[in-house]
């Protein structure tokens, strides 16, 4: 199977295995994701699941919901009331913990709020993302405050970083997220332990939220894990 293939096979597989009808949804951002809020789309679209409220995480994901018919709503949203039953999102890594890394589209932020508001969380990636250690081959973006840029990535180099500010595709300068900030992307040369570094990432003054995705404090992250392989198996990773 090629990248196209496995990205629809997992991201369907997906939601016939956990979505039902009347759910509040956090939906990802990204070429995998993106499959996922397709099929559920298209299920509605059939009538074969009904009452989806949906929070998207990003432009991205609003405009594909909007081509499908997908209701839209915000955490903030009374019908959601600030709790989602399921979010499923894509991943950069994923580690044997089933902690990730996320933010190469630059929608960390939200990522992150939505997921850490859902009772449940579902991640479906190819083989190709499994990795041993966190951060030493895919950088762990650090979204921040603009004017901190610099006091920012000394303190990342204090810690073992070695930081680079994203520069946009297409557009002089640097990538400006959907809510005005900067990123800075990081790459470690050793490993390190991303449930104690998410926190301390976060304690230094200017960043916004960073892509280690752990767990809030005092409760663990550890979504399913849906894997695709280029064999055509799928692998649940609980």
């Amino acid at each position: 199977m090629d990248q196209k293939e496995i990205k629809e096979m997992v991201g369907k597989a997906a939601v016939e295995a956990l979505v039902r009808s009347g759910m509040k949804l956090g939906l990802g951002t990204g070429s995998t994701a993106i499959p996922a809020v397709r099929h559920i789309g298209s299920l509605m679209q059939q009538g074969k699941l009904k009452n989806i409220l949906a929070v998207p995480t990003s432009f991205q994901t609003s405009i594909e919901c909007e081509k499908w018919g997908i209701p839209l709503y915000t955490l903030n949203s009374k019908d959601i009331g600030g709790e989602l039953d399921l979010t499923i999102d894509g991943a950069d890594e994923v580690d044997p913990q089933n902690y990730c890394v996320k933010g190469g589209g630059g929608a960390l932020l939200v990522e992150k709020i939505v997921a850490y508001a859902s009772r449940a969380y579902c991640i479906v990636v190819d083989e190709g993302k499994l990795v041993n250690n966190l951060g030493l081959k895919f950088p762990v973006p650090i979204e921040v405050i603009a004017e901190a840029r610099i006091p920012v990535t000394r303190s990342l180099e204090k810690l073992g970083a070695e930081a680079t500010l994203r520069e946009a595709l297409r557009k002089a300068g640097p990538v400006i997220t959907e809510h005005g900030h900067l990123l800075l992307d990081i790459l470690f040369k050793d490993p390190v332990d991303p449930k104690k570094l998410e926190a301390e990432l976060n304690r230094i003054p200017g960043v916004v939220e960073n892509g280690f995705f752990t767990g809030p404090s005092g409760r663990e992250l550890r979504p399913q894990v849906f894997v695709g392989r280029s064999d055509g198996k799928l692998e649940i990773r609980k």
